[in-house]
């Protein structure tokens, strides 16, 4: 598949970039992408969440009645969890949300999401982006002039580039990541995706070693 290069003003440079069908020309493999995010979002989670039991809670341990002839249910503490100011029956615990999948299936699913974008022609190959200092407005003035600034973008650099970062860094639609950083979440996650011409090789030697 080609498309067309564009520079920084938005305008196409006449130059063609392929895109190898390996990556962006695939059936998609929608449970793949699933476990994927999947594996992501619950990798973030720290799992700190902690709710007192009745073993936990500081409080007088007596028996609050006698244990027959009240017509009611017995009781033998008031930390119990049926009364207010008890322990917590059951309640969540620190815990490690992380599980871990296939470096093919994870690879799959990353050759898969892409392909969706591709196919929904919401890939676009830009030059090279060199800034020499960081400036948020030269990141405002590129997505207006790709005709992206009201769509969640995903900006792809073949390396880590400082000023192209923290240019887009307050911005909320955008976002910068290295070509051997990407990840399926970001992926669908954005509507958009801009990919330097540099980072194809990138991707390709990522996904298709």
């Amino acid at each position: 598949m080609e498309v067309s290069v564009y520079n920084i003003t938005g305008k196409e440079t006449g130059r063609k970039a392929l895109l190898n069908d390996e990556i962006f020309g695939v059936d998609p493999n929608d449970h793949a992408i699933y476990l994927d995010v999947k594996q992501f979002l619950a990798n973030k989670r720290q799992g700190t969440h902690k709710a007192k039991e009745r073993n936990e809670i500081a409080g007088t341990t007596k028996k609050l009645k006698k244990q027959k002839g009240t017509g009611g249910a017995r009781a033998g503490s008031k930390k119990s969890g049926v009364f207010v100011g008890g322990g917590r029956i059951f309640g969540p615990r620190p815990r490690d949300y992380s599980f871990s999948l296939n470096k093919k299936l994870k690879r799959l699913a990353r050759i898969s999401a892409l392909s969706y974008k591709a196919k929904a022609n919401n890939i676009m190959v830009l030059e090279d982006l060199n800034f020499d200092h960081p400036k948020t407005k030269l990141i405002v003035d590129l997505v207006k002039n790709l005709q992206v600034s009201d769509k969640k973008t995903l900006f792809v650099l073949p390396q880590s580039n400082k000023n192209v970062y923290l240019s887009s860094r307050n911005l909320e639609r955008s976002k910068v990541v290295t070509a051997s950083d990407l990840n399926t979440y970001d992926i669908v996650h954005a509507h958009n995706i801009i990919v330097m011409e540099s980072s194809l090789s990138v991707i390709e030697s990522t996904l298709l070693k």
